[in-house]
């Protein structure tokens, strides 16, 4: 059996550092790169992509909504043709820092607000997956794993694309298999080794336990950690180690 690990990168701006980026890298196999709209900036998506290509982890764009103050975790009323020239400019511009470093875009994963308008849109998944092949042929598209992942995983394929279902360890889900909002306690998980027992019961068994006790099935080729959590980096430790343990290995999806 095996699991890719990936994480939310490169979201530094300017003067203002965000995440461990150094310290994380070492423990994933895909690392997601923000592209400036939500958080980045150039130096900072060439220097990610460097980082990233040294230890052999797969480059994924993270394009979200045009909203710095808020890190595109607030909502947006966008056209789906606003939403395709938003994903176009974000990964066109971290494809060709990619060539210019002598690497290749995998992957492409929606940030914050986006990635959960899409996870219930099949709509709005067709349009970025039709915009993404329009940019790669190759790549593929991170979507929620859960009860609705079939749903999105044929409005891609109807575009040519292929889906990386994922799960989030650090992150507690409400029945429906969406992700609890931030706004409630306990929506973000701090506890390592919670999330590296949520981690092996999404990989191993298909499931986990959402808020309030009920189970959500789920068929899980990734596990994301976030890069702005502050146990980062004991989180993606205790996750790889308990996985590892159990005989499951870390390659990119």
């Amino acid at each position: 059996m095996d699991i890719d690990i990936n994480c939310d990168m490169g979201e530094s701006f300017g003067a203002y550092t965000l995440g461990m980026d150094e310290a994380v890298i070492r423990l994933i196999s895909s690392a997601n790169i923000a592209c400036g709209f939500h958080a980045g900036d150039p130096q900072v998506m060439r220097k990610t992509v460097q980082l990233a290509l040294k230890h052999g982890v797969a480059l994924g764009a993270h394009p979200g909504f045009p909203d710095l103050p808020g890190f595109g975790r607030r909502r947006m009323d966008c056209s789906l043709e606003e939403i395709q020239d938003y994903i176009t400019y974000q990964v066109g511009a971290l494809q060709a820092f990619c060539r210019a470093e002598g690497g290749r875009l995998h992957h492409v994963k929606l940030h914050g607000a986006l990635y959960n308008m899409a996870a219930a849109d099949p709509a709005m998944v067709r349009t970025i997956a039709r915009t993404i092949h329009a940019l790669d042929p190759e790549l593929s598209l991170v979507i929620l794993a859960g009860p609705k992942a079939e749903i999105l995983r044929a409005a891609a394929a109807e575009e040519g694309v292929q889906v990386i279902p994922e799960a989030f360890p650090d992150r507690a889900y409400e029945g429906d298999g969406s992700l609890r909002s931030r706004h409630h306690p306990g929506a973000v998980i701090h506890d390592a080794a919670l999330a590296a027992e949520r981690a092996l019961a999404m990989v191993q068994h298909g499931m986990v336990e959402a808020h309030g006790g009920s189970k959500v099935v789920m068929q899980v080729r990734s596990l994301c950690v976030h890069g702005d959590n502050p146990n980062t980096v004991a989180l993606a430790t205790a996750i790889r180690e308990g996985l590892e343990a159990a005989g499951v290995k870390i390659v990119a999806a």
